[in-house]
């Protein structure tokens, strides 16, 4: 029996190349039974015709899935569905009858109903995306990249691509973070005191859970970063929300009871203000006072396009009170979800225990692809060419902020990749964003950075990253024209 060519359709949202769709399609067939043992697939041209494809596309696919024993070939017959091919379960469903739970009651804990927006997952469709921490394509270096995977899946790295690291990290990426990217920071640290995280936010809960009680205080900065607020909402620890102004967190604001102190000093969040040296020698003084310990978030500092960036709170921290926080997700790609925590021996020792009893360590393949691609000058080059658009991109859209009257509320000093913004008083942004996306135009509400309650509902953020530098004008002219109509 021959499986109808019209069995097969191309999904133009599918993420991969032709070949792996195809693969896909055909695998997927005889994993669900569709497809049976024996029946026979349309031949390589008949099926390139049928979806206007090369016909050396579906014989690749053929032939990959032939390696996988999901297809056998006999002679000028065809190809034919394999009797080695995986059977697919052979069950009846079971009828699904109405849920008996109670899940209100069954909940013993609840982590919705936080802060965090939902960001549109279709972002790049839109025009005028001037939407936060997401990558533009005709930046990022594929080719090298791709080459760096390739080569962490070769036989040379196969212990480090297959091995349970049990609680440890990928050495070549210890390795290069210790040598070479945290003394750029001004920080020296040991194996030891340096944890791979999967992403910064993880990082951040780690921390959260080893150092906070319900008993303890956590001094948060007032806008901040959302999801950093939801963190410490799910711990049930006391947060004091701390007013920041143009130099960041105000560390006489401090109060005397605080365990913790949550900061950003190098791009605050989301106002992107950047802590001085005065302050940020006072805030190691007020932290020392209060025998409190600070949590560094060294957010964009590798955006600083303006003016070198100031040295990292953990280099002058002399005391070993400072825990820092990286991310290689921001500058690489979000997707990532790869960073780090810095910290005294003590405190790592106890990330890393945790960290094993949830996830063991993040997979082996991505530390090796990413220790590899750091440590043969691609990232450098990446971020020379991103802070070169981005200098580019933000002198635009100052430009065109000016020119159609919207005001800047906060500005990093030495660069960065977003404005933060105040539309008039009455303007209500997250309606305005509704508006703004008939238009194609994406922009960030501010009324989830703010604590607590009446919080301002006049700000918002825009971010030129994910913007191609020739649309910013046109954009911010059809954000201006909605907050005046």
């Amino acid at each position: 029996m021959a499986i109808s060519v019209e069995t097969f359709f191309l999904n133009p949202q599918f993420q991969g190349t032709l070949q792996a769709q195809i693969q896909q399609m055909i695998a997927e067939g005889i994993l669900s039974g569709r497809f049976r043992v024996g029946e026979r697939l349309p031949s390589t041209r008949k099926l390139a015709t049928h979806l206007g494809i090369s016909r050396i596309t579906v014989t690749l696919a053929y032939t990959e899935l032939l390696a996988n024993d999901y297809l056998t070939s006999r002679g000028r017959s065809g190809y034919f569905v394999s009797e080695n091919a995986p059977v697919p379960p052979n069950f009846t469903p079971v009828v699904r009858g109405e849920d008996q739970v109670d899940w209100t009651r069954a909940i013993g804990k609840r982590f919705t109903g936080g802060d965090t927006p939902e960001k549109p997952q279709n972002w790049a469709s839109f025009k005028y995306p001037f939407i936060y921490g997401q990558t533009d394509p005709s930046l990022f270096d594929h080719a090298n990249w791709r080459l760096c995977a390739l080569q962490a899946l070769g036989q040379k790295d196969f212990t480090a691509l297959t091995t349970d690291y049990y609680d440890h990290d990928d050495p070549r990426l210890i390795e290069f973070i210790a040598r070479n990217t945290l003394p750029r920071r001004g920080i020296i640290a040991r194996p030891e005191e340096i944890l791979i995280t999967v992403g910064a936010q993880n990082a951040l809960w780690m921390t959260v859970q080893i150092l906070l009680t319900q008993r303890r205080m956590a001094a948060i900065e007032d806008p901040c970063y959302h999801a950093m607020r939801d963190i410490l909402n799910q711990s049930r620890c006391h947060v004091a929300p701390l007013p920041v102004d143009r130099d960041g967190l105000q560390p006489d604001h401090i109060p005397p009871d605080t365990d913790v102190i949550f900061t950003t000093p190098s791009h605050q969040c989301p106002t992107a203000a950047t802590m001085p040296m005065s302050r940020r020698h006072a805030l190691l003084e007020r932290a020392r006072e209060l025998d409190a310990l600070i949590v560094e978030d060294d957010y964009e500092f590798e955006m600083s396009f303006l003016d070198a960036p100031s040295p990292a709170l953990k280099s002058l921290d002399t005391d070993g009170r400072v825990i820092y926080v990286g991310s290689f997700s921001k500058s690489l790609f979000p997707g990532l979800r790869l960073g780090y925590l810095v910290g005294s021996e003590a405190f790592i020792r106890e990330a890393r225990a945790l960290r094993a009893s949830i996830l063991r360590h993040p997979p082996g393949h991505i530390q090796r692809t990413t220790a590899y691609f750091l440590s043969l000058g691609h990232y450098d080059a990446l971020i020379r060419r991103l802070r070169e658009a981005l200098r580019v991109r933000r002198t635009t859209m100052r430009d065109a902020i000016e020119e159609h009257g919207l005001t800047i509320a906060g500005q990093g000093v030495h660069g960065g990749s977003s404005f933060w913004m105040r539309a008039p008083e009455g303007v209500d942004t997250e309606k305005l964003a509704l508006k703004l996306q008939a238009n194609g135009v994406l922009i960030e509400p501010g009324r989830p950075f703010f604590h607590g309650r009446g919080r301002p509902r006049n700000f918002y953020r825009l971010a030129y990253s994910s913007i191609p530098n020739e649309r910013i004008h046109k954009g911010v002219s059809l954000i201006a024209e909605a907050i005046k109509g």
